[in-house]
């Protein structure tokens, strides 16, 4: 999975808090190229913790049926690291939610 960039998501944190402050003042801004925006970075995540879901589970489903060279050890790994990813995928959106909420709850 990628890691966020905490500044750029800092900075668009900041642009959005600036934009409720002075909507007329702000103009749009663009992502710098060569960095993703948050969004693309968010859906790169999301579809690398599903293809750690279809890893695990065709490697489950390989070692159940006892396909030759379907190791147990390297089976396990999979699972726990599709496991792992899934959890902390929830986590993140958990923090995105409250955040949201926060945000929301703020005096304009």
């Amino acid at each position: 999975m990628s890691t966020i960039d905490v500044n750029n998501l800092l900075s668009q944190m900041r642009q959005m808090s600036a934009q409720v402050r002075a909507p007329q003042a702000v103009a749009k801004v663009a992502p710098t190229a060569g960095q993703p925006d948050f969004s693309s970075v968010l859906k790169e995540s999301v579809s690398a913790v599903g293809r750690n879901q279809m890893e695990a589970g065709r490697m489950a489903a390989s070692f159940e049926r006892g396909d030759p060279g379907a190791d147990l050890g390297r089976t396990m790994i999979a699972v726990q690291k599709a496991d792992l990813s899934l959890r902390t995928m929830v986590e993140v959106r958990n923090k995105m939610v409250d955040a949201y909420k926060e945000i929301m709850n703020m005096p304009v």
